[in-house]
Order: C-alpha cells, then sequence, then structure tokens
C-alpha cells in the first residue's frame, strides 16, 4: 500500500511479497525498530465494543432513536453541552461490564515485549491499550479517553471508577459533579475540541523515525489522524488492515497527484 506522486519513481520496494508473508519477512530480516501501531475502532469490536460506521451494527447507526441532526453530534461538544444524555446512553455500549484486551491488543503488546514498538496511536477511547501492560509513554490517545473525567462548570477532576459506576448505574441517566451539580464529562476529544498537544508532539517525534507502520481496524476518515499514514517516509512499508477499503485519495489529493492507498496498483511499491 503505498503513496507516491505522477511521475515519481520512488524507492525501491523493500518488500518481497505484498502480503503478511512479506510483512513478516521484512521483520524477520530487516529488523525494524522503530515501528508505529496506528489502531482504530475495528481492533476492539471482538471485545464486544461495536465500532461507529459498519452499516445496520455500528454505533452510529443504532442512535437513530434520538433523531440527532447527524450521527456524529453525539460527539460534538456544543451538542453535548445541551443534551448529554445520547452520549451517555451510547457509552453503556463502549464501556460494557467486562472488558478485556483482544488478540490485535495484544499483538502490539508483543511488538513492545521485542523491543520493536516505538508508538502506539490510538482513535480508541475505551482505554483497552492500558490493559495489556504496555507502557502509558508508548501509548497515544489522539481522541483522548475517560481515564479522567472533568466538570464542564467547576472543572473538578474523576477518575475511571467514579465516571464507570455511574455509567453502569441504571438510574444515572447523565453524570453530574458532586461539587456543584455540573455535568461531567470523560476526557475524551469531541469534535469542536482541540486534540491532546502530545498528539502532535509525538507525531512530529516519531513518523521522521518510523521504519514499518501497521494501521490496524480504522476507516481513515477522521482527521487529522487519517492523513499521518503520509508521514512516514517514501521507504517505508505500510500494512493497513481493516475489514472495509480505506485510505483511498479523494478528489482533491487526485488532483495533486497523490495517490493514497494504492492496493494492487502497479505503482504499489510499498
Amino acid at each position: 500500500m503505498c503513496l507516491r506522486r505522477k511521475g515519481s519513481c520512488g524507492p525501491k520496494s523493500k518488500l518481497k511479497t505484498f502480503n503478511l508473508e512479506g510483512i513478516a519477512d521484512f521483520i524477520n530480516t530487516e529488523k525494524p525498530r522503530n515501528i508505529i501501531v496506528m489502531s482504530g475502532a475495528g481492533i476492539s469490536t471482538s471485545a464486544g465494543i461495536p465500532d461507529f460506521r459498519s452499516p445496520g451494527s455500528g454505533l452510529y447507526d443504532n442512535l437513530q432513536k434520538y433523531n440527532l441532526p447527524d450521527p456524529q453530534a453525539v460527539f460534538d461538544i456544543s451538542f453535548f453541552r445541551r443534551n448529554p444524555e445520547p452520549f451517555y446512553d451510547l457509552c453503556k455500549q463502549l464501556f460494557p461490564e467486562t472488558l478485556n484486551p483482544t488478540p490485535c491488543h495484544f499483538f502490539v503488546k508483543l511488538l513492545h515485549k521485542k523491543g520493536i514498538l516505538r508508538r502506539w496511536f490510538t482513535q480508541n477511547i475505551d482505554s483497552l491499550e492500558f490493559i495489556t501492560g504496555v507502557p502509558d509513554e508508548k501509548i497515544v490517545c489522539a481522541h483522548g479517553n475517560h481515564h479522567t473525567s472533568t466538570c464542564l462548570k467547576c472543572h473538578k477532576k474523576y477518575d475511571m471508577q467514579w465516571i464507570t459506576d455511574r455509567i453502569k448505574d441504571p438510574a444515572c441517566k447523565v453524570p453530574k459533579c458532586e461539587k456543584c451539580d455540573g455535568v461531567v464529562k470523560p476526557d475524551i476529544v469531541f469534535f469542536g475540541e482541540n486534540l491532546p498537544e502530545r498528539f502532535f508532539k509525538c507525531a512530529i517525534e516519531d513518523f521522521p523515525k518510523c521504519d514499518l507502520l501497521l494501521i490496524l481496524g480504522t476507516s481513515l476518515v477522521v482527521q487529522p489522524f487519517a492523513s499521518m499514514v503520509n508521514e512516514v517516509s517514501e521507504d517505508v512499508p505500510r500494512l493497513l488492515i481493516n475489514r472495509e477499503e480505506a485510505g483511498r485519495a479523494g478528489l482533491f489529493e487526485r488532483a495533486m497527484g497523490i495517490q493514497g492507498l494504492c492496493y494492487g496498483m502497479n505503482e504499489n511499491k510499498r
């Protein structure tokens, strides 16, 4: 899967074959030491957490009962301030009673144990990455997580157990601050909020040093996370594993001569 500009010969491919065997051979022979993993909701579906966009089963499809102006409004900070109840109803699906990491999560842990994981960038807010035992400093939550929560009124902080207990309580429709009775919001990034500063800092530091990029379970729709696949050097192999096609260049990118992730095309060199 490659990104090349029209007319560019590009570097010679480091992969013998364009499949999982080729990636495994690359890891065994080239010994990459700075693997970056980018993950999305697809790696958590087998843990019992539905993804967002799958037709019929995704979380967005299951929000129709709220007559939202747009399914993504449930994660819009302006909408949340007016009506937080749909979000907290969604949380009961996002954070089930028992939550365990999936084989995909533990694969990333294996990369860490072998000393070849540089960083794990995740879009997910379920915090399963932290349960694996991968050190916190190796994990970058692009969209935040629910380790902590904050009162929108007085800014009092609450830990994960506090918010989890209230999400699981059927009588609690919206968690309220014990100090001022304001609405409490998990520290995840909503549309209309800035991404964590650490996300940009680590991206700037890590991607130029990446020697293998693994993209797992993400449709590569939400920016700026999606465009990060283009930030590694042109000779760095990139592996995308996702249920649906993702990463195709849009009209603007094609007009600029950018082809995106070119599955199976003759131009594909990585």
